[in-house]
């Protein structure tokens, strides 16, 4: 159960919800009464797939953007898509970091970035974020 939550916690941080994984992992993996590497892939798995979702709602939602109900402001994509002209698609490596990532992902879908490199560069990131929350937990 504890999996599935630490998964539901991370998918949510992904998205616009304020959620922060990162603290619930560091408090998890402090304990001790978990696997850790099943912690991380639950983690992990959960925030990249908050990210897919992002993608779509970008890929899909193109004409919602005009509406004031919209989940992501002006300012947030337009921020997001200055990281995409800079950076290009290898601003997807930071999708980790907060309130920017998210957009980021989903100006991703907006701009039709191929979903297969989407997926390995937000992946190559969010896994690198919590294996670096793993390694400061067991040195602290």
């Amino acid at each position: 159960m504890i999996y599935l939550s630490i998964f539901v916690v991370s998918f949510l941080a992904a998205t616009v919800l304020p959620a922060s994984s990162e603290l619930t992992l560091a408090a998890l993996l402090n304990t001790k009464d978990y696997n850790s590497l099943a912690l991380l892939l639950s983690a992990s798995l959960g925030n990249i797939l908050g990210s897919v979702l992002n993608w779509f709602l970008g890929y899909y939602s193109l004409k919602y953007l005009i509406n004031k109900w919209f989940f992501f402001k002006k300012n947030q994509i337009n921020q997001a898509s200055n990281w995409f002209k800079k950076f290009g698609i290898w601003s997807l490596l930071f999708a980790w970091v907060p309130i920017i990532g998210d957009s980021l992902t989903f100006v991703a879908g907006i701009l039709k970035v191929r979903f297969s490199i989407f997926l390995i560069l937000v992946s190559v990131g969010k896994v690198s974020r919590y294996l670096f929350i793993f390694y400061l937990t067991n040195i602290l």
